[in-house]
């Protein structure tokens, strides 16, 4: 009944959303991208939706769950225009898993299986939000982000390590940025830093993947002394009898990688990025000024010590402009 007393004015509703995306924090956070059939697709996030739904008035949205048994959760999302009476619903199942490099992993922990259905419950909200508000209106926000980003764009040196350090999280190195742009990253131009903050919002979501962007890295170092054909074949040599005495290298690469999925997903619940995270934690003292989850540049036990507190480090958090590039 509100909503048909006070019917929005699409016009004003139109002027609010662009004035939100001019914001470069939501900028930033807007447009994701995805490689399919050779070429990359654009596309609004979840937050550029959210955003475009509160602006446009007269909506409910949300994600809700309605069943859970037998290692799965029953899920509604949905977006209703009370104006006109519009309303999008999408029910969908999600499993109490994780699948990692090393298998499936089964979600035992509350708060894990909270995150996995907020999560993709998240995509499915921005289906139903999108699908409730003329395509136009979201055309025009996607369109007005890109000019705030272009103009915002910031190529300075701390700007280009920031962004390394975001992509190392996936695994993309220096190297594999600057094969893509086709140039040093020094001599990066606002243009790329756009399309380089699309891609990494598209692998933080879930989207894509590093490979659907980027070659493969190779080693260019030599695997070994150069041959000499000439030289005379030398007799091997017989192993150690004493293989005891030599301290066993411990790979603790699968642990980390767990450890940080984890953790990463209590983040994309919270809304937080990895650098406001970070800081939280070293305020807190689970980690030392220098140290950092990205690249593995921090202990092994430090980074225990932050999943098994990630939600206190979480609740911590308060609203923040920014992002991780």
């Amino acid at each position: 009944m509100i909503a048909k007393r006070f019917p929005r004015d699409e016009k004003a509703c139109l002027d609010r959303i662009l004035n939100s995306c001019s914001r470069p924090s939501l900028a930033e956070q807007s447009v994701y991208s995805y490689a399919r059939g050779g070429t990359s697709i654009n596309g609004p996030s979840i937050r550029l939706a959210e955003a475009v739904a509160q602006q446009w008035g007269n909506l409910q949205f949300g994600v809700r769950e309605l069943d859970q048994r037998d290692g799965v959760s029953t899920v509604e999302a949905f977006a209703w225009d009370l104006e006109t009476n519009t309303r999008e619903v999408k029910v969908f199942q999600v499993a109490h898993e994780r699948h990692t490099s090393n298998g499936k992993k089964i979600l035992t922990d509350p708060r894990d299986i909270y995150e996995t259905v907020a999560n993709n419950g998240a995509r499915r909200l921005r289906a139903c939000i999108l699908g409730v508000i003329p395509g136009d209106i979201v055309d025009e926000a996607v369109k007005q982000c890109q000019l705030t980003l272009t103009a915002n764009a910031d190529t300075s040196p701390d700007a280009q390590a920031k962004m390394v350090e975001a992509f190392s999280r996936f695994r993309v190195t220096k190297e594999q940025i600057e094969k893509r742009i086709q140039r040093r990253l020094d001599a990066i131009q606002p243009a790329q830093i756009v399309s380089l903050k699309n891609i990494y919002a598209s692998l933080r979501d879930g989207m894509s993947k590093p490979e659907d962007w980027f070659d493969a890295a190779v080693s260019t170092a030599p695997s070994g002394p150069p041959i000499d054909p000439f030289a005379k074949k030398e007799e091997p040599i017989a192993p150690s009898a004493t293989p005891e005495s030599v301290t066993p290298v411990i790979d603790d690469r699968e642990e980390r990688e767990n450890l940080f999925i984890d953790i990463r997903e209590t983040m994309n619940a919270a809304e937080i990025t990895l650098p406001r995270f970070e800081a939280l934690a070293k305020e807190k003292g689970f980690m030392q000024p220098d140290e950092t989850m990205a690249g593995g540049k921090i202990a092994i036990q430090r980074m225990r010590e932050i999943h098994a507190n990630r939600g206190v480090i979480a609740g911590l958090n308060q609203p923040k402009e920014g992002d991780l590039i």
